[in-house]
């Protein structure tokens, strides 16, 4: 399989990373333990989740997605033949990215996920009350006592990544190697605004809503159709002409390479350049295959003309 660096890191994964934030939402912990099982299986090793995921869920314990993965991963004995991304400041708090603040979080992530390291540990949102000399000179001890192995930004802008990296050549601290913006075949403004610093400093990228809530799949035809899922109204906003133009493109495009909307839309995906994987969830075993089919289809030259130009 097509394997790529994460970055200038030594984290070096398959095209695709599999999205936690269904797991404790619409995924209970043995439907969880089958989707994980069925995804190493399939041949890849990044899973993405954070403290954060699904803490919307009334009643839910904090980090209940990092729970369920590290049952999984203390029931399965694999923890060296997987790669775990994590977060800190979900809740975009103030002070979020703090050292003390990253200090309580790192340890807590790792009690929840029953491991002694995060392969990837990223900055989840920006925390605006704290330079990026305090937050790196946080990471910096993790990584150096291996609690840590590669930090990266999320949500961040190609302004703060260039500025948290010229500090931490200035300052001797550890650099954001990979970044997670949003990234889609509708949304495309927050990676587009990044893929210079992106190419120009060889940062890894990790794309999330990578089907838009569910809306590249194509289950979402008409209003009536958001009701049908518990995450139906995430998808919504995307049933306009750019969305219904996206949705023609993807069904001729599906049809001419025997493959489902949401294939075509991880394949479109991983062929971008700068993108390293997106992520995706999965609700079922059948799900999970249908990701890796994606990831690894190869769409020609007309085919990825075709759909990026419905989604300009």
């Amino acid at each position: 399989m097509d394997r790529r660096p994460l970055g200038r890191s030594e984290l070096v994964i398959e095209p695709l990373v599999l999205g936690g934030n269904v797991f404790g939402w619409t995924v209970d912990e043995k439907q969880g333990f089958d989707i994980l099982d069925a995804y190493v299986e399939a041949g890849f090793t990044a899973i993405d989740t954070a403290e954060g995921y699904p803490n919307w869920v009334p009643g839910n314990p904090p980090g209940m997605s990092e729970t369920i993965i590290g049952k999984w991963l203390k029931a399965r004995g694999n923890r060296d033949a997987v790669h775990i991304f994590t977060k800190v400041n979900s809740g975009k708090s103030p002070g979020g990215l703090g050292a003390e603040a990253i200090r309580t979080s790192v340890e807590a992530s790792l009690k929840r996920l029953q491991t002694d390291y995060i392969d990837l540990y990223f900055s989840h949102w920006p925390d605006a009350e704290t330079s990026h000399e305090e937050t790196l000179g946080a990471y910096d001890p993790l990584v150096r006592s291996g609690k840590v192995r590669v930090i990266g930004a999320s949500n961040y802008t190609a302004a703060m990544v260039k500025e948290a990296n010229d500090t931490a050549v200035i300052k001797s601290l550890p650099r954001y190697e990979v970044l997670q913006p949003r990234y889609n075949l509708y949304d495309r403004a927050e990676f587009d605004a990044l893929r210079d610093v992106v190419l120009e400093e060889n940062l890894g990228t990790i794309v999330y809503y990578s089907l838009a809530a569910g809306f590249l799949t194509g289950k979402y035809r008409s209003r009536a159709d958001f009701g049908k899922s518990p995450r139906g109204g995430g998808a919504e906003k995307y049933l306009d002409a750019k969305g219904e133009r996206i949705l023609a493109a993807l069904d001729r495009v599906a049809k001419a390479n025997s493959a489902t909307p949401a294939e075509v839309s991880l394949a479109w995906l991983v062929a971008q350049p700068g993108v390293t994987a997106p992520i995706a969830s999965a609700t079922s075993v059948e799900q999970v295959k249908s990701l890796a089919n994606g990831v690894r289809l190869k769409l020609s030259e007309d085919d990825l003309k075709a759909l990026t130009e419905a989604g300009q």
